[in-house]
């Protein structure tokens, strides 16, 4: 029999597992999510994906600002739901949430559990030059992403893949994952395999302060973190009395030379820690990204010294 579903989650990342659920047949009477925020030069209130796409299929919309004040509870006592979806919903739900529906609630998390639980799995593998990674379906518990395995299906990370194109091929990968779980909920028959506690890490959220570049880093760091943050919130370094963002980057082996100092007169080649990176893809403030070479042919006056800092 089809399932009666909340489903909770709120970035693009999500909008792929709530229609798969739809797809496969299953009732969702309700989609949580976070409250629409204000964006662009306009700062308009906007709606987040997930409620988008839920409007767009007629399914009631809720988005509190508290968990643990009586009225989500109360509302979801009102859907009666067989069980809850969470995907990247950006909240923690309270031990009467978690015990509400009579299947639990189950959550579809961009990582290969134990590693990298937490706000910003897909980034820190990149970050931290994982060569795979993939999605894991689990019961959700009170520790942060602490809850038994159901499922997990694992990718390999392609060389300069970033957070965006990774993040993209997980949610299908996470929608799939979600439709091979459902049935065994519903049939009763799902494993629960605990996590190893002593193979955790921690994916804590990514903050603006992370994205300066630093480039007595060595040079692989360097461009992983390019990656990392790529679309957002996007890596910058600093060139004089301009802040230039770097969206793509790669080692320049054949290369060295004092950190920031740029080391070919027609490359974005520039001196790294224990190396070199050359600069592919740059964008000057209020411009738009274009070729490093191209950015670099334009600093026809390159002052002796001058480099990033």
């Amino acid at each position: 029999m089809p399932l009666r579903i909340v489903f909770m989650g709120t970035p693009d990342f999500a909008v792929p597992c709530l229609e798969r659920t739809i797809a496969e047949g299953h009732t969702v009477c309700g989609v949580f999510c976070q409250p629409d925020r204000p964006k662009g030069r306009g700062m308009s209130l906007l709606p987040p994906p997930v409620k988008q796409a839920a409007l767009a299929r007629d399914i009631p919309v809720f988005q509190p600002t508290k968990l643990r004040d009586g009225e989500a509870l109360k509302t979801l006592q009102e859907l009666a739901p067989d069980l809850i979806i969470v995907v990247a919903y950006g909240r923690i739900l309270p031990p009467e949430i978690l015990e509400l529906p009579r299947l639990g609630c189950v959550n579809v998390h961009a990582s290969l559990l134990p590693r990298w639980r937490g706000a910003a799995p897909v980034q820190w593998s990149i970050i931290r030059g994982d060569t795979h990674t993939g999605v894991a379906t689990m019961y959700m518990a009170e520790g942060l992403d602490t809850g038994d395995m159901i499922l997990a299906g694992q990718t390999p990370i392609a060389d300069g893949e970033t957070y965006g194109q990774l993040l993209e091929r997980l949610s299908q990968i996470g929608a799939d994952l979600l439709a091979q779980t459902l049935p065994l909920l519903e049939e009763g028959v799902a494993p629960r395999t605990p996590q190893d506690d002593s193979l955790a890490t921690l994916a804590p959220p990514i903050h603006k302060d992370m994205a300066r570049l630093d480039f007595t880093a060595k040079p692989q760091d360097f461009c992983n973190l390019v990656r990392g943050l790529n679309p957002n919130p996007g890596a910058s370094a600093r060139f004089g009395e301009g802040v230039l963002k770097v969206h793509a980057a790669q080692p320049a082996p054949d290369f060295s030379g004092a950190p920031g100092e740029i080391l070919h007169p027609k490359r974005l080649i520039v001196g790294c820690g224990q190396g070199a990176v050359e600069l592919l893809t740059v964008q000057p403030q209020g411009k738009k990204p274009m070729e490093g070479v191209a950015w670099r042919n334009g600093l026809r006056d390159l002052a002796a010294g001058e480099r990033f800092s």
